[in-house]
């Protein structure tokens, strides 16, 4: 297949570099922590980083209501907003759900709430076809007033947005990215070869950024990037400079983290024990079905953070210094 020449015209947000799929701070019974949520904003932006998520699968958006999803999308977009003279941080809500109705809905508040473009995750458990799956999209970016980074993770949904799916909805002017997390190689090259130019492939897991950035990728939705915002940037940075060997560098010194975000328990609970054990939260609370890291797994995590250099043996002085930058 050949690249696809728009015709169509529109504003279209810059969705490149590394964006942060940003946990969901609670109290430890449960609630909402919005003060914790807006500090760790804080340290994004500080941080200097390309383009935040919130609602997303690391923000454990299906335990979350519609008004604790538009809580967060507004503390999102008016706390970038507290340093106006900074470039600005592109916001891409998550608003996808099983449900094309319920999407659209999101997708139009958030839209109403300041948000550059929206997440749209294939809809999980309903198991539509390839047929559906490109309805469900079709009119989300029809009707939800946003552009839309489509979401594919077969791991979680049931369902592949294969590349003819894709490259099909890539036409369409309100699709401005895919997120891409099937794991499948090939597929990722054909979506990076074919897509339209102004339509970014960004990794949908850590591991996989310098290998989607080398088949002429965009950039990544990233875990890591909750607990090294500004070495993401760099990595992907180095890599649209054409800097591999500094690119390289950046994923060789980081792949223990990017894997141990995935041990001993589903995203976000690794990530959230990682940032509670890094000062930049203060519990690593989840939602049920999740439950917290074992002490095993706790441990484990905690060896590859002091081996990282992200926590001194005995915690101190870079988890103070990380609070007083984010207070």
């Amino acid at each position: 297949m050949t690249s696809i020449a728009r015709t169509t015209t529109s504003s279209r947000p810059a969705i490149r570099g590394a964006l942060t799929a940003l946990v969901t701070p609670f109290t430890p019974d449960g609630a909402l922590d919005e003060d914790a949520f807006r500090r760790l904003v804080r340290w994004q932006v500080l941080a200097g980083i390309d383009g935040l998520v919130p609602c997303g699968t690391t923000g454990e958006a299906p335990t979350l209501s519609a008004d604790e999803r538009d809580r967060l999308i507004a503390a999102t977009v008016e706390t970038v907003a507290e340093r106006p003279s900074w470039a600005r941080i592109t916001v891409v809500a998550g608003t996808g759900t099983n449900d094309t109705t319920a999407t659209i809905q999101a997708t139009r508040r958030a839209a109403a709430l300041g948000a550059d473009a929206a997440l749209v995750v294939a809809p999980y458990y309903n198991r539509p076809d390839g047929r559906m799956l490109e309805a469900h999209f079709r009119a989300v970016a029809d009707e939800g007033d946003l552009p839309i980074v489509v979401y594919n993770v077969p791991s979680r949904t049931g369902t592949n947005v294969d590349a003819d799916t894709f490259l099909r909805l890539s036409e369409h002017p309100r699709v401005v990215a895919v997120k891409e997390a099937s794991g499948n190689l090939e597929q990722i090259a054909r979506i990076c070869r074919d897509r339209p130019r102004d339509v970014a492939v960004l990794a949908g897991d850590d591991a996989w950024t310098l290998p989607v950035l080398a088949l002429g990728g965009d950039g990544v939705v990233s875990v890591a990037s909750n607990e090294i915002p500004g070495e993401m940037v760099a990595l992907c940075a180095a890599a649209r400079a054409g800097d591999w060997a500094s690119a390289r560098t950046h994923h060789e010194r980081w792949l223990p983290l990017f894997l141990a975000n995935f041990r001993g328990g589903p995203n976000p609970v690794p990530a959230k024990a990682a940032l509670v054990l890094m000062g930049l939260l203060d519990s690593d609370a989840v939602r049920r079905p999740l439950l917290p890291l074992d002490d095993e797994s706790r441990a484990a995590l905690a060896a590859v953070l002091r081996a990282c250099g992200l926590v001194e043996p005995a915690g101190g002085r870079f988890a103070a210094d990380r609070r007083e930058a984010i207070a």
